[in-house]
C-alpha cells in the first residue's frame, strides 16, 4: 500500500511539474522552431557529456535529502508527499542529467499539452521503478549493485534519447 501511495504521489508531482513547464513554454514560442530545437539537443548533449563525466557541470538543484520526519509522522500521507515531492524534481536531489534535458524540452517544444504530461508521468514512473523493482527482485542488495553497474551507461543513453525524441516532436 506504501509504495502504490507514494507512486501516486510521484506521478502527481511528475504531471505538475510539467504543465507548469509547459505553461511557461509559452513563453519561447516566439523563438523560431530551429532555435528551439538547436536548443534542446544542446542541453541533451551537454546533459550525456556530464553523465559520461566527460564535463564538469553543476545542475540547479536542491541537494538534499526530504527529511525522515515526514514519513514518520503518518506513513501513508508521509509517502504521499515524498513521492509527490521527489515528484516534482525541485526539492531534492537528481543525480542523473536526463531530466534537466528532458526539462528543458518541455520548455522549449512550445507544443501540445500530451507530449509535456507524457514526460511528466515518464518522470513519475521512472522515480517509482527503481524502489518497484528492487522490491520484486527479492535481494535488494543484489540489484543494488546491478543497478550500481549499469548506472553511467542508463544515464548516458536516456540523455541522447530525450534530445531524439524532443527532436521528433519539434519536427
Amino acid at each position: 500500500m506504501v509504495l502504490g501511495v507514494f507512486t501516486v504521489g510521484l506521478l502527481v508531482g511528475g504531471a505538475l511539474t510539467a504543465a507548469v513547464l509547459w505553461l511557461l513554454s509559452g513563453l519561447f514560442t516566439p523563438v523560431p522552431a530551429g532555435g528551439r530545437q538547436g536548443l534542446i539537443v544542446a542541453a541533451a548533449l551537454l546533459a550525456a557529456l556530464r553523465d559520461a563525466g566527460k564535463l564538469s557541470l553543476r545542475l540547479p538543484q536542491n541537494a538534499r535529502q526530504i527529511p525522515q520526519d515526514v514519513l514518520r509522522r503518518h506513513l501513508a500521507r508521509g509517502a504521499l508527499q515524498f513521492g509527490f515531492e521527489l515528484g516534482t524534481g525541485v526539492r531534492t536531489y537528481v543525480s542523473a542529467s536526463a531530466p534537466y534535458a528532458m526539462a528543458v524540452a518541455v520548455l522549449l517544444s512550445g507544443g501540445s499539452w500530451a507530449p509535456a504530461l507524457a514526460a511528466g508521468l515518464g518522470f513519475g514512473a521512472g522515480r517509482a521503478l527503481t524502489p518497484s523493482l528492487r522490491r520484486l527482485s527479492g535481494d535488494g542488495e543484489r540489484w543494488d549493485d546491478l543497478l550500481a553497474r549499469r548506472l553511467s551507461g542508463m544515464t548516458v543513453v536516456c540523455s541522447a534519447l530525450i534530445g531524439a525524441a524532443a527532436c521528433a516532436v519539434l519536427q
